[in-house]
């Protein structure tokens, strides 16, 4: 698929202990390497899910809520605490 010289890998870290969940890309191409985060979710003891990352167009928040979690307990960590207290979402 790749040269040898390319290569693509779609990497996952899973810290269930400390509730840190990210989905990152690592890879070389002809322009150079290609490294980013898609997205990175911490879900705090206390239950609330901090959206510290959304680079998807799965709008994570959304399909959250859609799978049960109340918008009280997201917190779109990724926008600045001036911006949060216009959304329905957590403040923190």
């Amino acid at each position: 698929m790749f040269p040898k010289d390319e290569y693509f890998d779609v990497l996952e870290i899973v810290d269930e202990e400390r509730g840190q969940y990210l989905i990152y890309t690592d890879g070389r191409e002809k322009k150079g390497r290609d490294y980013g985060c898609f997205f990175h979710i911490h879900v705090k003891p206390d239950g609330k899910v901090y959206l510290r990352h959304d680079g998807t167009d799965l709008e994570l928040a959304m399909r959250m809520i859609k799978e049960g979690i109340d918008k009280k307990d997201i917190v779109l960590a990724f926008q600045a605490p001036v911006i949060r207290e216009l959304t329905d979402f957590a403040l923190a």
